[in-house]
C-alpha cells in the first residue's frame, strides 16, 4: 500500500484536531487528490482530502521520517502528527510537514521556484491557515479549506496589487492546481504590529491614566482617522479592480434578515425595512468589500497601514463571501472592532463594573469611531460609492445591527460572559434618536 493510501486511515484523527477543520471527528475521508512532491528522507506528500457531506476538501502537507529520528522542530507539536506508516525505507511517522524547515524549505520551491532563502519561521499561532516566513522577507500561506474554485484571498489581493493599490501585502507567486488556488507567497511585512494589539495598547494607557482619551500619549484617533483612509483607498481600488453596480438595499436587507436565525430581539426588523425601503440611487453603490474586516485584519508598519486576509467569513460559501455588498458594511466591521476592543480591554482588567473606566471606554469608542469615519469619508472619490445625506445612516445603522446579532449568536455559542458586549451595541443601535 502506497503512503498517499496509508494516509487514509490517519486523516480522520488528524482532521479532528485542527482549529481549520469545520465540523465533528470524521468517521471516514476520501483522498482525492494526492503526489509526492519530494522522494526520499524526509519525504513530502501533498494531499487532498474530502470528508463525506462537506462541499469543501482539506488540503495537508505531510512529511515522512524515520521513526528512529528524534528532531527538535517536532517537540510540543503533538497536534501535528498523523500517525505511522510502511515504506520501503522502513517505519516512517507522518507528521505536518511545515513544522520542518527542510520541507518548509523545499515547499516554498514548488510554489516559488524562483526563490532561495536561508532561515524558516513557522508561524505558530492559531489560524484557519497555515504561514511560514522565509528570511523575514516572504510569508508563504496554505490554504487548508480548498473549495473548486479560485480562493478569495489570492484573488481579491492580485486583483488590487494590479489596479495600484499599496496597501496589501506584495504578492509573489500562487499555487494552483485544477482550478483551485493552494498557498500563496507574499511580501513579509516585517516590524508591522497589527491593529488589534494597537488598540489593546491605547486602551491600557487610557485606563491606567483615567484622563479622557485624547488626553493620554497613546491616543488611538490620529492612527485611526489614518485607518480609515486605507480602507476608503481600498474600496476605490475594489471598484476599479472589480467595477461597481447600483446598490441593492432590498437584497441587503434580506441577507441581513437571514442572519436572525438564532437571535430574537424586538425591533430589528424596523432597522431592516427603513434599508430595504431605500431607493437603490440612495443607497450607494455595491462593490467587491473585505467582508470579515476588523481591527486583527489590518497591521500597521513604518510604511502605513495594510489590509490582510480578504478570504471573508470562513463559515460562508465562497459564492456567498464574494457577492458585492455596500462599502458601508466593512465600516460597520471595523466600528465594531472599536467597540469590542474598548470592552474586552476592561474584562482582561476585571474592572468592568467601575463606571469610571466604563465612561472612558465609551469615550475611547466613540472618539476612535469618529476619527476612523472622517478619515474614510475625507478620502478623494470616496463619496461616488457610498449613499448621500440620511441614506448613510440608515445603511451603516442596518450593517452595524447585522455584525453585533451575528457577535451575539457567536458568543452565545463559544464565550457567554461576552455576550453582553454586542447585547449593548444592540440597544445602542435601536435606541430613540436624542
Amino acid at each position: 500500500m502506497s503512503a498517499i493510501e496509508q494516509l487514509t486511515h490517519l486523516l480522520p484523527d488528524y482532521l479532528a484536531r485542527q482549529r481549520w477543520y469545520q465540523g465533528d471527528a470524521p468517521a471516514e475521508v476520501e483522498i482525492v487528490a494526492g503526489e509526492v512532491l519530494r522522494e526520499g528522507v524526509p519525504g513530502l506528500v501533498w494531499v487532498l482530502a474530502r470528508v463525506p457531506g462537506d462541499a469543501a476538501a482539506y488540503q495537508v502537507l505531510v512529511g515522512l521520517r524515520p521513526l528512529s529520528e528524534t528532531e527538535n522542530f517536532l517537540e510540543g507539536k503533538g497536534r501535528g502528527f498523523l500517525g505511522d506508516i510502511e515504506s520501503d525505507d522502513g517505519p516512517m511517522l507522518a507528521y505536518d510537514a511545515l513544522v520542518d524547515p527542510l520541507l518548509a524549505a523545499a515547499f516554498l520551491g514548488v510554489v516559488a521556484p524562483d526563490e532561495h532563502v536561508e532561515t524558516i519561521r513557522p508561524m505558530t499561532v492559531e489560524q484557519s491557515n497555515t504561514s511560514v516566513v522565509y528570511d523575514d522577507r516572504l510569508i508563504l500561506k496554505l490554504f487548508r479549506r480548498v473549495e473548486d474554485t479560485s480562493n478569495p484571498d489570492a484573488e481579491v489581493v492580485d486583483a488590487l496589487a494590479a489596479a495600484g493599490y499599496d496597501g496589501v501585502p506584495t504578492p509573489v507567486a500562487t499555487w494552483r492546481r485544477d482550478g483551485r488556488d493552494l498557498a500563496v507567497v507574499r511580501a513579509f511585512l516585517s516590524g508591522g504590529a497589527d491593529g488589534w494589539e494597537l488598540a489593546r495598547t491605547s486602551l491600557r494607557d487610557l485606563y491606567d491614566r483615567r484622563r479622557p482619551p485624547e488626553e493620554c500619549g497613546g491616543d488611538f484617533a490620529p492612527e485611526a482617522s489614518r485607518l480609515g483612509q486605507c480602507l476608503a483607498a481600498l474600496h476605490i481600488s475594489m471598484a476599479k479592480a472589480f467595477g461597481a453596480q447600483p446598490g441593492q438595499p432590498g437584497a441587503w436587507a434580506d441577507t441581513l434578515r437571514d442572519s436572525l436565525v438564532d437571535v430574537d430581539i424586538e425591533g430589528i426588523d424596523a432597522v431592516y425595512d427603513e434599508l430595504a425601503a431605500l431607493d437603490p440611487d440612495a443607497a450607494g453603490a455595491s462593490i467587491r468589500v473585505h467582508g470579515d474586516l476588523h481591527l486583527a485584519q489590518v497591521l500597521r508598519t513604518d510604511k502605513g497601514w495594510y489590509v490582510l486576509d480578504f478570504e471573508g467569513e470562513p463559515l460562508l460559501p465562497v459564492a456567498e463571501r464574494v457577492k458585492p455588498s455596500s462599502p458601508l458594511r466593512d465600516v460597520a466591521g471595523m466600528l465594531r472592532s472599536f467597540h469590542y476592543a474598548s470592552e474586552v480591554a476592561l474584562i482582561e482588567r476585571q474592572e468592568a463594573s467601575e463606571e469610571e473606566l466604563a465612561g472612558l471606554a465609551q469615550a475611547w469608542a466613540a472618539r476612535n469611531r469618529q476619527a476612523f469615519i472622517s478619515g474614510y469619508r475625507g478620502t478623494d472619490d470616496i463619496e461616488a460609492l457610498l449613499p448621500p445625506g440620511e441614506s448613510w445612516d440608515a445603511v451603516l445603522r442596518a450593517f452595524e445591527l447585522g455584525k453585533a446579532v451575528y457577535e451575539v449568536a457567536y458568543e452565545r455559542a463559544h464565550r457567554p460572559d461576552w455576550e453582553h458586549i454586542p447585547q449593548r451595541a444592540i440597544a445602542r443601535l435601536l435606541a430613540p434618536a436624542p
